[in-house]
């Protein structure tokens, strides 16, 4: 194999799916990423066997062939490159090494044999949907925060992605919880999108699904099935398996009697929850809303550091009522308002908080408040 490539188109294929790989692998070939050039292309592959990104750039193609070369350690090299150079890489036979030069630098680095590599296949993935990329960002942004890092319930671990039908119209859906919180957001569902099986989609998936998308075009096509998801970007395609397991009937624990509504100025709000939670303890982060007339007093008292208070003024003439939440969880919400006013409705003091955005019909928050 011998090909000359523009360092630019290297650098950014190579970005594409390095990040697919593990950094501590038992598996050797796991950290590589297999090479394969033919006629003007070089296509990339990498892959952690739950996912696998493959992309591809424009080649002279001296020598057409595969081989695999450790991933982490190209990218670096190509990142360290001048800009604007171009990049041989080279392998025979006779020197069991993939060969990388760029003007006066060269490097020899290990290789394995492209038959070991593992090929994942796209077996039961079938209808493929055109999906609008802002609208699928806006999915994946609005919600993953609330996707849970605990392993012991790994069917959290993830993006709850399905179809459900309102008032005649179909929506596609995306659901994250982690138990004290709850994010869903929801579109218009694509052509062909009826009926598909709702599956969970690992949080990796998404965080290497959401960067590729920076890089798309207008459109992505969107391929479910009951074991994979596949999203082809142009010339990059991600591949991963879900997440085999139950997601919880969040319908359930979306309040629809919260009628202690509350309008505030979200910015506003999350300065201020951020002004006291500074000296809120680590373990609970816990702020106490007190909610009354027209205003809202935050206090956090902490034994060690000492106490804080502070009142703003919202839009709320029903009876006074408090309650403590966690404030990083408070922040992320309020992160995800897109419009001046954020809408807090609340309940009895153990019920869930539901939080809209008077902006954006399509999202809900929920979340739990902390006993205390």
């Amino acid at each position: 194999m011998k090909l000359t490539i523009e360092r630019a188109a290297l650098l950014k294929a190579l970005g594409h799916v390095q990040s697919a790989v593990e950094r501590r692998n038992t598996i050797p070939i796991l950290s590589n990423v297999l090479l394969s050039a033919e006629r003007d292309r070089l296509t990339f592959s990498a892959t952690d066997l739950d996912m696998e990104i493959i992309d591809e750039a424009v080649a002279q193609v001296d020598q057409p062939g595969q081989i695999t070369a450790p991933a982490h350690t190209l990218y670096e090299i190509v990142r360290k490159l001048p800009e604007g150079s171009d990049v041989v890489l080279a392998f025979t036979g006779e020197d069991p090494r993939l060969t990388v030069s760029a003007g006066r630098s060269r490097f020899n680095l290990p290789v394995l044999p492209a038959g070991d590599f593992p090929v994942m296949t796209s077996d039961g993935l079938s209808g493929r949907m055109a999906v609008d990329v802002t609208d699928l960002i806006r999915l994946i942004d609005k919600t993953k925060f609330a996707i849970s890092a605990e392993e012991t319930r790994y069917y959290l671990n993830g993006l709850y992605l399905h179809t459900v039908v309102e008032d005649g119209q179909t929506k596609l859906r995306a659901v994250a919880t982690d138990g004290s919180r709850l994010a869903l957001a929801e579109m218009a569902a694509p052509d062909g999108a009826a009926g598909l099986p709702g599956v969970i989609v690992p949080r990796k998936t998404i965080a290497e699904a959401r960067r590729l998308l920076d890089d798309a075009g207008e459109q992505v096509e969107l391929q479910i099935s009951p074991q994979k998801v596949r999203l082809d970007f142009g010339g990059a395609a991600l591949t991963s398996k879900v997440i085999d397991g139950t997601f919880p009937d969040y319908p359930r624990v979306i309040p629809k009697d919260n009628n202690r509504i509350v309008r505030v100025d979200s910015k506003l709000f999350a300065q201020a929850v951020d002004r006291v939670a500074t000296i809120s303890a680590e373990k609970s982060r816990s702020v106490r809303m007190a909610v009354e007339g027209g205003k809202c007093v935050l206090t956090v008292r902490n034994m060690e550091a000492g106490q804080a208070v502070e009142e703003l003024e919202l839009d709320y003439d029903g009876d006074a009522f408090e309650l403590s939440f966690n404030a990083r969880y408070l922040l992320d919400i309020t992160d995800q308002i897109s419009g001046e006013l954020a809408e807090l409705r609340f309940g009895g003091p153990n019920d869930p908080a539901l939080v809209l955005d008077p902006q954006d019909a399509d999202v809900q928050y929920i979340l739990m408040p902390l006993r205390v």
